[in-house]
């Protein structure tokens, strides 16, 4: 349930790795920083210092023995660093905050994909998170293996820089990301007031003018002020 008092509007990306968020994200946050709003930008796992050393546990594909409990409870340990220090803060001044990845992450990846129980994925975040919930979630839809090969493609150049390995997640079976895929189509049909599906197959352009649809809308009808809000 979305905190019905707070000023400011919460808006997540969710997909598959390889989907283009990353893009899409810049390119969202830019538009509405051009047109006046304080946008606080995030990302899951990691957006904290403290998040962001969750964020190397959890990704590394040397961590091979992380359990799936385990790292289910880091996720939801990340997001309420991430609730606590930096969006709820930001909600409560009246800034847009956008993130990459909230709880809907959890539930296709940890839930579909590993096969946890989602009344236990439920509850915690009721707990790390309250009434923290994103307004609107642009999700954005990729064929599973195109957004694969992008993925690591994009691993292999981290390699080739030097940079932290965050390749565990997208080295699963192919069966694992069809379940995820599987669970975000089920998240769309379920929601479909807050999540908005976008065609991530289109160019950059035409997809980044889908999300700006969606998203105007929103913040026109929160009626949020412009300028910089202090937190």
């Amino acid at each position: 349930m979305t905190d019905v008092r707070r000023p400011g509007l919460f808006l997540s990306f969710e997909g598959m790795d390889g989907s283009g968020k990353t893009t899409q994200m810049s390119l969202l946050i830019d538009r509405l920083r051009q047109e006046g709003y304080d946008v606080l930008e995030t990302a899951e796992p990691g957006g904290t210092p403290i998040g962001r050393q969750i964020r190397r546990i959890l990704l590394d594909g040397a961590n091979q023995e992380l359990s799936s409990r385990a790292e289910l409870l880091l996720y939801f340990a990340c997001r309420a660093q991430n609730v606590d220090e930096w969006i709820r803060p930001a909600l409560t001044a009246g800034r847009i905050v956008v993130s990459d990845r909230f709880t809907d992450s959890t539930l296709a990846y940890q839930g579909a994909g590993r096969g946890l129980p989602l009344d236990t994925i439920h509850a915690l975040h009721r707990f790390a998170c309250g009434p923290t919930a994103p307004d609107l979630t642009i999700y954005l839809d990729i064929d599973r293996a195109i957004g694969l090969a992008r993925a690591h493609a994009r691993n292999a150049e981290r390699a080739a820089a030097a940079q932290p390995d965050e390749t565990r997640i997208d080295d699963e079976a192919p069966e694992f990301h069809d379940r995820v895929h599987q669970a975000y189509a089920a998240l769309c049909d379920n929601e479909p007031n807050r999540i908005r599906r976008i065609d991530a197959a289109q160019d950059i352009g035409q997809v980044h003018a889908d999300i700006w649809d969606a998203v105007a809308s929103r913040v026109a009808a929160h009626a949020l002020r412009k300028g910089p809000a202090h937190v």
